[in-house]
């Protein structure tokens, strides 16, 4: 059974690096020339964070569950708009 405190830390985790890749992808989103290392390293975030909520959501009881999940979704979209982007942008 996953404890309130760890559900609770790993969930702020979770919101701290969508913050920062939010920011990469909205940077990137304006400017022409980006960050490669910063927008890549979000991504990184971002799917080591969705990897912990998986794993978190093992020992979680139903509502811990739900909360994992959304957030998880959350997490995600951003991951999928921001390969999105950055495939459009990109000419093969």
């Amino acid at each position: 059974m996953a404890t309130r405190q760890s559900v609770g830390e790993h969930i702020q985790r979770s919101e701290d690096a969508y913050e920062f890749a939010l920011s990469q992808f909205e940077t990137a989103s304006r400017q022409e020339h980006y960050n490669e290392t910063e927008f890549s390293n979000a991504q990184l975030m971002l799917e080591n964070a969705v990897n912990d909520l998986n794993k978190l959501s093992l020992f979680a009881n139903p509502q811990q569950r739900e909360e994992i999940y959304r957030k998880r979704l959350q997490l995600q979209a951003l991951q999928n708009n921001m390969i999105l982007q950055r495939s459009y942008e990109r000419p093969f």
